[in-house]
């Protein structure tokens, strides 16, 4: 499961890759889809801030993207989720559904879209850290030195880019990692008994009854301009990052299984800097594609370690 794209997903979850060929060449296709559709979804939210308040925008993002996902669970005829897992659907909703959005949305208010790329990169080293803490794994210490590694560049990014102090938009990113790798291990946990996409169906319903009239009273302070960007921006975060994407990627990672498609994903953050240059019109400093490259490094050498 991930965020707009989010942004990554749980690294914990066993999926078995199909054994046949074109089984997945096509996987490879649909996961590489889920790669590309999360990878805009800073750049969308930064269009969506022309138009939308960012309490709006959170707001009417889950909204629409819940009313695509009860669509495709009452055509499929999918059965309402145990009991027992009501718990942990709560808690990827908090994560991942409210928490990544939101944090993620109020920093790229000051935030550039290539900085906030850098920093949440982090994500999947972050989710695999909670995962191993979660699960009582032990992962190796080259798994450990690659993930400490792996912060250190961002932190040292971070610091250098906000002139040698964190700002409030880098408070809001560090804490989407965290609430969002959490909603991406439980997710993990939940995904064992029925599919992720499922999961994240479920948790968007949850929180329905919280995003309609947050969506609502958001609209009735916030200042609303329909232009072009906006639309469009809020229609992709809703229906291309929150549900097109994690269809996509995990249904290409039950094709190819986890260790393929991690190594699709270690081109998102990449990715979203590139969008950021040609939607967004912003410039790069050499730091940030040399620490996404770095962060890139470390993950794959964390999915080395773990097996």
């Amino acid at each position: 499961m991930r965020a707009e794209n989010s942004a990554t997903t749980p690294m914990s979850i066993a999926v078995t890759a199909s054994g046949d060929p074109r089984g997945r060449e096509y996987g490879i296709v649909q996961a590489a889809l889920g790669v590309v559709a999360f990878s805009l979804t800073f750049p969308a939210t930064a269009w969506g801030l022309e138009g939308f308040g960012p309490w709006s925008l959170v707001g009417l993002r889950s909204v629409l993207a819940a009313v695509i996902a009860a669509a495709w669970l009452l055509a499929l005829r999918v059965p309402v989720p145990a009991r027992q897992h009501r718990a942990g659907l709560a808690v990827v909703a908090a994560g991942v559904v409210l928490g990544f959005p939101l944090l993620t949305t109020l920093a790229l208010r000051t935030s550039t879209t290539a900085h906030a790329a850098v920093v949440v990169g982090l994500l999947p080293l972050t989710t695999a850290v909670l995962s191993a803490l979660r699960t009582g794994a032990r992962p190796s210490r080259t798994f450990w030195f690659a993930a400490l590694a792996g912060a250190a560049a961002v932190v040292a990014f971070t610091v250098r880019q906000s002139g040698g102090r964190l700002t409030g938009a880098d408070a809001y990113l560090f804490g989407a990692l965290l609430v969002c790798a959490a909603g991406y291990t439980e997710g993990g946990r939940l995904a064992r008994a029925m599919p992720g996409w499922q999961v994240v169906g479920w948790s968007l319903l949850l929180c329905l009854p919280l995003t309609v009239p947050g969506a609502l009273l958001a609209l009735s302070r916030e200042p609303v301009h329909l232009t072009t960007h906006g639309v469009a921006g809020l229609l992709w975060v809703a229906a291309g990052s929150q549900f097109f994407g994690l269809l996509v990627w995990y249904r290409g990672m039950a094709a190819i299984g986890i260790p393929k498609a991690s190594q699709l994903q270690l081109a998102q953050p990449l990715l979203t800097l590139v969008w950021s240059v040609l939607l967004l019109g912003e410039h790069l400093t050499p730091a940030a594609p040399l620490t996404a490259v770095a962060v890139v490094v470390c993950i794959a050498v964390t999915q080395r370690a773990r097996g």
